[in-house]
């Protein structure tokens, strides 16, 4: 079964960065809580502007995302991320078509 990876930006002020990136944080432990989707995560702050943030996630694969989607009101940590994240500017989920790794 394939990976599956997500990126998702966000615009966050400058005064929550802090805060959503803990929160942040507090999310992908909540949602590996009964077993590990989230595999791998970066949070990202884009390079000419500190108030667009991305979630750079490896899910173990498409229905671990799904599954969790369908919790996301359950985690406690994700009505916290709601009220300080201000637009979404992107979101969405990939599966790799090639793959290769650098040597």
């Amino acid at each position: 079964m394939s990976t599956c990876t997500e990126f998702a930006v966000f615009e966050v002020e400058e005064a929550n960065l802090a805060r959503v990136i803990a929160l942040s944080e507090s999310l992908f432990i909540e949602i590996n809580a009964e077993q590990e989707n989230i595999i791998a995560h970066e949070i990202l702050v884009k390079t000419d502007n500190a108030e667009e943030i991305c979630w750079h996630l490896t899910w173990a694969n498409v229905e671990a995302v799904e599954a969790s989607s369908t919790k996301w009101s359950t985690y406690p940590s994700a009505a916290g991320i709601e009220s300080l994240v201000g637009k979404k500017l992107y979101y969405g989920h990939f599966v790799a078509v090639v793959a290769s790794t650098r040597k």
